[in-house]
């Protein structure tokens, strides 16, 4: 029963796109963090959300899934690097492999991946799709 409590501390993280700033320096962490890694500056954070748009910074075609994602390839695994600065590695969904290419803009979606036991908690996963012109 222990995790239950820890998992209802990170819910802003799980299920919105939370990330922090450092007051000191300007750096846009995702995850949050506490100290600041780039000039070590403590308890000097702000939450900040972010936009959830950015652009493939870098990015790989798996053919040959891991075991539970069988239905799923190919699909696309990218480095996301979001407009506030920070890089998050995700699935690019909702699209044909071939369509990426470095630079392509993208958006956070959340997709709903599991529920657990009686209790009914749903597990979401952050992944990003092509931002598509209309």
């Amino acid at each position: 029963m222990g995790g239950v409590p820890r998992f209802w501390r990170s819910i802003d993280n799980r299920y919105r796109l939370v990330g922090t700033r450092c007051k000191n320096c300007g750096e846009v962490f995702f995850p949050p963090r506490v100290v600041c890694p780039n000039c070590r500056s403590d308890g000097e954070m702000e939450e900040v959300q972010l936009s959830g748009r950015g652009e493939v910074y870098t990015y790989s075609v798996v053919r040959v899934p891991p075991e539970g994602f069988e239905d799923k390839a190919p699909y696309v695994v990218a480095i996301v690097k979001l407009e506030e600065g920070p890089l998050v590695t995700a699935m690019i969904v909702d699209c044909e492999p071939g369509e990426i290419d470095v630079g392509t803009p993208v958006e956070a979606v959340f997709r709903r991946i599991s529920e657990d036991g009686e209790d009914g908690v749903i597990y979401y996963s952050l992944e990003f799709r092509p931002v598509r012109e209309e």
